[in-house]
Formats: structure tokens, C-alpha cells, sequence
């Protein structure tokens, strides 16, 4: 197969991490940068390259012809971004969340198999060994299961004005909570059937209909129940900022992350993959109620960075186009994880439970 001519749309976090496993992959070749300030100009001088670099999208795409575009801009612009793209006939690989609403996130999805192009959603976790090991231990707890996460995110300097940008659009549960959502979902088969959710406005420095803080709940129809926790800003505690737990009849498992839970590390871009080791518990007693066995710690060999997560998702992106892999449930999934999100941001809006 030829070099898959790629255009990187853009150039900040997610944008630089794809970017240079693209720069890196000889089965790619970028054929433009496209951001609105000067993030491209700095990539491209880290890269050490000399790509095209575009301010507008319509133009990059117009005149670099890609055969693929990597979307990592802010949410509201990913519906019309990604559908542009496979109107040109190019696959999209977009980060979480697919769009801004359900139906905007259908359109996209909807277009792509129209054009008959590839969509990969950056759902990173799912090309992580300990979280894919996590889902697979979790799955082995029996019915129903309690799921405990959160991610909370001290954030300062450029982080914040990350944040506050993203804020525009979506608020921490959504577009964190899509991912935490979909590691639930993939843990039961049992289907969620409604939601309620609060939230907090802690700064006057975001948009006056947002919240920074935000806590969900879901109820499945199996009686598992589960929440995810997340908040954004130079208030917020660091205090149990990073729990990943899931609980069922035949014990629990959890990620546990000693090193990315120290002071300073909860706005690290690196805290949020890390994983370190597995703790896996036995709820299983004898006749004096005492445990029949210790707990079991997993250390899974393979700890990937968070540059090496982005490689890996890139890969992907590149096997599913030149074996022509079929995405649908991939896509489904990602379209169910952001109704779910939605929903609770709903239910933190209305103050009321939200049936699905």
C-alpha cells in the first residue's frame, strides 16, 4: 500500500502526540499542519520538518488532497471538520468526543459510511494492555457491578487555558467522561437505562451556562451501578483524584497508581494512562469468614507512555485502512458512550434523572 498522505488538523496536545507518530511511521506522510495560532509553527520546528502549514481547514484540505485527516481541534468544531473531510474523500481519525451532540455525532457517523471511509474515535484506553486487563478481570466479578472512577484535574498555567477553552463547549464529564462511560460499558453487557448527575460552577473565569466540576451516576438494567467524577481548575484537590475501581459479588479490581497519584501529577497528560499494577481481590470465605485468598497484584509488562498510546492508536488508524477493517461497533460505541455523557450533562442542567 502507498504512504497514506495524512493532514494533521490541530496542533496542540492530542494534535503534536499524533503528529509525531505520523512524522515518525513511514507508512504516513503529512501533508499539511493546520492550526489557527502558532502551535503549528512550534511543532513543526520540534519535528524538525518542514510540512505545509495552513491556517484554515478549508484550504489545507482543498490544497493538500489528503488521504486521511487527524482531527484533534476543539469539539465544536469536529462534526463539520470530519464530515468536510469524507466529503473529500478522506478517513478520519477524530479525538473523543465524535461531536458536540448526539445528533451531530450521528451525521458524522452517517457520513462515513456514506463515503465509505474509515472513522477512529481517540478513545486512547482502548489501546492500553493494563486498561484492556482491567476491563477483562472486571468482567470475571460477577453481576451486578458497583464501577468507582474519577479524574480530577488540578490544572494550571497552560493546562487551564486548555481547559477553559474546552469549556466552551462541553463541560469535564462530558468530554472526560465519555471515556470512563465507555470502559464501563465495555465491562457489562447489561444496558443502561438512566442517569442523574450534579454539577458545580466554581469560576467565574468559564462560560456562565458551564461547570467545572460534575459528578454522574448510571443505573444498567442488570442493577449495576456506577459514577464518574471530574474536575478542572487551580482549585481542585488533589486529595483521591485518580480512582479506577470496579466492584462485583466475587470481589474487585483496581488500577492503582501510586507514583501518578503524588502531589502535582493530577494535570499531567501522563497521570491519566498510567496504571503501574493491578489489584485484583477475592471475596470468596471460609467457614471462620476469613479470605481464602490474598490478593493478586498484576504488573503488566508492557506500560506504555502516553506518546507510545498515540503510536498505537496511529497504527490502528493505518491497519484499518489498509485491511480495510469494519469500524461499526467501534463507532456505535463511541456514539452510545457520548449519549450516556450528554445525558447526565442534562440531568446536571434540569436537576432531574434522565431515562435512556
Amino acid at each position: 500500500m502507498n504512504k497514506i498522505k495524512i493532514l494533521v488538523v490541530g496542533c496542540g496536545n492530542m494534535g503534536a502526540s499524533h503528529a509525531k507518530a505520523y512524522h515518525e511511521f513511514e507508512e504516513f506522510e503529512i501533508v499539511g499542519l493546520v492550526s489557527r495560532g502558532d502551535s503549528k509553527s512550534k511543532l513543526q520546528e520540534e519535528l524538525g520538518s518542514n510540512y505545509p502549514l495552513f491556517d484554515e481547514y478549508e484550504t489545507a484540505l482543498n490544497e493538500a488532497q489528503p488521504d486521511a485527516v487527524c482531527i484533534s481541534t476543539y469539539p465544536e468544531t469536529h462534526e463539520s471538520y470530519a464530515i468536510q473531510a469524507f466529503e473529500a474523500g478522506a478517513h478520519v481519525f477524530i479525538e473523543k468526543p465524535v461531536a458536540d451532540t448526539v445528533l451531530g455525532a450521528q451525521r458524522v457517523i452517517e457520513a462515513a459510511h456514506k463515503a465509505n471511509k474509515k472513522l477512529v474515535v481517540g478513545y486512547i484506553l482502548r489501546h492500553h494492555p493494563s486498561w484492556m486487563k482491567f476491563i477483562e478481570k472486571g468482567r470475571t466479578l460477577g453481576t451486578p457491578l458497583v464501577f468507582r472512577m474519577n479524574l480530577n484535574q488540578q490544572s494550571q498555567g497552560y493546562m487551564w487555558d486548555v481547559h477553559r477553552n474546552l469549556m466552551k463547549s462541553l463541560s469535564p464529564i462530558v468530554d472526560c467522561g465519555v471515556h470512563y462511560i465507555d470502559v464501563m460499558c465495555q465491562m457489562t453487557d447489561a444496558t443502561p437505562i438512566s442517569v442523574s448527575a450534579i454539577g458545580a460552577r466554581l469560576t467565574d473565569d468559564i462560560p456562565s451556562d458551564n461547570y467545572n466540576y460534575g459528578q454522574l451516576q448510571i443505573r444498567f438494567d442488570d442493577g449495576s451501578v456506577g459514577w464518574y467524577e471530574a474536575g478542572w481548575g487551580p482549585m481542585m484537590s488533589q486529595t483521591a483524584f485518580f480512582v479506577k475501581d470496579v466492584i462485583g459479588p466475587k470481589g474487585s479490581v483496581s488500577i492503582v497508581a501510586n507514583e501518578a497519584s503524588k502531589d502535582g501529577k493530577s494535570d499531567s497528560v501522563e497521570a491519566h494512562t498510567k496504571t503501574e499494577s493491578i489489584r485484583v481481590h477475592h471475596a470468596s470465605i471460609d467457614a471462620q469468614n476469613k479470605f481464602n485468598q490474598e490478593d493478586e497484584w498484576i504488573n503488566v509488562a508492557d506500560e506504555p507512555d502516553h506518546q507510545e498510546l498515540c503510536n498505537r492508536e496511529q497504527r490502528f488508524f493505518y491497519n484499518a485502512i489498509a485491511q480495510d477493517w469494519d469500524l461499526s461497533k467501534s463507532m456505535d460505541d463511541a456514539l452510545n458512550s457520548l449519549k450516556i455523557a450528554l445525558a447526565c450533562d442534562e440531568s446536571v442542567k434540569t436537576g432531574g434523572i434522565v431515562k435512556l
